[in-house]
């Protein structure tokens, strides 16, 4: 994948424009120096030789008959939803079409599905986040939760589910810092997604989770 070498940017044709060229994946990370010492931008959530060994993930989830709230205001305490609305407003700008996974597997399972909600924050832009909360059965959220431990992102239990992270952060060839990721929850019924780019509020996901199993 190659980054903008002018900025990043927080939108595009159904991704970060300038996170994604293959189908694989784009989460971000730090560019790799290319040949004499400069930064070719490459982002790629592929484990690295040598990294940290993702943790095992939790495979059998219950059916739980997950609801899916009818509105973003739902999933987010009210504290939470009063950070977001200061921090990085608006709520589901239309011209911001980042997805919520650049994994292109598990994206799929999130088009077809007849029951997620979609919540994007910032506008188009090199700030902001979009998530995506979304009914699954006990064979999907096995086959997602095998994608992000093959995907290498680290994973440990939360609440009565699992968590996963991947952070990468770089600077483009414009000498412009970055940092970009995502994280992911599987409990309950539900799998709750998130890609974000400089923009990861503290506890954003934990907060949902609290919020909607309590």
């Amino acid at each position: 994948m190659t980054i903008d070498r002018r900025r990043i940017v927080f939108h595009g044709a159904g991704a970060l424009a300038v996170l994604v060229v293959t189908a694989a994946l784009a989460v971000g990370c730090a560019p790799e120096p290319g040949p004499g010492g400069s930064p070719s931008a490459t982002p790629s959530v592929s484990p690295r030789p040598g990294g940290p060994t993702p943790s095992p993930i939790e495979t059998e989830l219950p059916d739980a008959g997950f609801e899916v709230p009818g509105e973003c205001a739902e999933i987010y305490s009210p504290a939470m939803l009063s950070s977001l609305e200061a921090d990085n407003p608006p709520l589901n700008d239309p011209g911001v079409t980042m997805l919520s996974t650049q994994v292109a597997s598990l994206s799929q399972i999130i088009d077809e599905s007849p029951a997620t909600l979609r919540c994007s924050w910032g506008a188009p832009g090199e700030y902001g986040l979009a998530t995506n909360v979304t009914a699954v059965d006990s064979a999907q959220a096995e086959l997602i939760g095998d994608e992000l431990v093959a995907q290498g992102m680290a994973c440990e239990p939360l609440a009565e589910g699992t968590i996963c992270r991947f952070e990468e952060k770089g600077i483009t060839l414009d000498d412009a810092e970055y940092a970009t990721g995502e994280t992911h929850y599987l409990g309950g019924g539900a799998w709750v997604a998130t890609s974000w780019i400089n923009f990861s509020p503290v506890g954003y996901t934990e907060d949902i989770v609290a919020t909607l199993w309590g």
